[in-house]
């Protein structure tokens, strides 16, 4: 097995992504990068940089704007033997491969047994005043795919070991990479483990309520939760990292030690992935309830390219922590 250079000493969001791909790619030739720019640009954020440089352009291709070509390429690639990673520049521009994804990716397997491993990375969310056309949260669209696995990490350790998996995973995967943790989140060194997909992780250890969270809104949970903390209120984080499927038991045991929970997301409230959740846990937590589940998402609205409007729209900590801290004392 190809010797795999060793990470950076300080390890952004965006670093352990690349490294994930470096990593796979050196252990399997079989693993191929496609998107537009990944190559020789190094991606439109920079994450692919340097990888042309190692594999060459036939393991890193770069293709022309059309996302339901390069998507179907991928499938064919896939159905081939290879294990293609797709990256879109923007999680909005997947809907381009919409038929792509959810009438063939997703439902191929199903048919003829055949394996599917192509992984679909899509920079997604706001928080970086890119408008409504380049900030959208897509997951509530293929959630309801089945055949699809989506993932959405909220730390460096996580985005590496949860893409190392989703890259050696025979189904599709959609990985949601958020563009804020890109730079923000670091840590010293990487873990350097593979993160199972399907499981959940207690961040922060509480007694008096859950908050049930991931990507980018984690920021926003554990800020509260610290807050909150000084008030003599504890609040166990959990960051759920696996959409689908979705780990059940982690979530409702927390509920259940706690009996308050509330749901968090930045995508829209309305029919939003934390729907799901608190759905679940109505269902397999009713008689440890003390309150009624909360939700918090963003306003029901596009994003506004106004700095002051998309922050208005987005979850805030002190909404988070006003929301815990009313379920904790009533």
């Amino acid at each position: 097995m190809p010797e795999v250079p060793a990470p950076p000493a300080e390890v952004t969001y965006l670093d352990a992504i690349r490294e994930a791909m470096r990593a796979e790619m050196a252990a399997d030739p079989d693993v191929f990068l496609i998107g537009e720019d990944v190559g020789v640009f190094g991606g439109a954020f920079k994450v692919s940089k340097g990888l042309i440089d190692e594999f060459g352009p036939e393991r890193v291709v770069d293709v022309p704007i059309a996302e339901s070509g390069f998507t179907g390429l991928a499938g064919g690639a896939a159905l081939c033997g290879l294990r293609p990673i797709v990256e879109f520049q923007f999680a909005d521009f997947i809907t381009c491969a919409y038929d792509q994804i959810v009438n063939n990716l997703s439902r191929h397997h199903w048919r003829t047994g055949d394996k599917v491993p192509v992984v679909l990375r899509a920079p997604y969310a706001a928080r970086l005043r890119a408008g409504p056309f380049h900030s959208q949260s897509i997951e509530a669209y293929f959630a309801h795919t089945p055949g699809l696995k989506i993932v959405a990490p909220s730390t460096p350790d996580d985005a590496y070991g949860l893409l190392r998996s989703a890259v050696r995973d025979d189904n599709p995967v959609l990985y949601l990479e958020n563009r804020w943790l890109y730079r923000r989140a670091k840590v010293p060194r990487l873990s350097g483990e593979a993160v199972p997909i399907g499981r959940a992780k207690v961040v922060r250890e509480g007694t008096a309520v859950t908050v049930v969270t991931y990507g980018p809104c984690i920021v926003e949970a554990t800020e509260a939760a610290e807050a909150l903390a000084a008030e003599g209120i504890s609040v166990e984080v959990v960051d759920v990292r696996t959409l689908v499927p979705l780990d059940v038991g982690t979530i409702t045991a927390s509920v259940k030690k706690t009996s308050r929970a509330l749901v968090l997301h930045e995508d829209s409230r309305r029919f939003g992935y934390g729907a799901e959740i608190a759905s679940v846990i109505g269902e397999e937590c009713f008689w440890h309830l003390d309150r009624p589940v909360a939700r918090i998402g963003a306003k029901d609205i596009p994003v506004p390219a106004s700095m002051a409007l998309e922050d208005a729209m987005l979850p805030s900590t002190a909404q988070v922590a006003a929301a815990l801290r009313a379920l904790a004392t009533t």
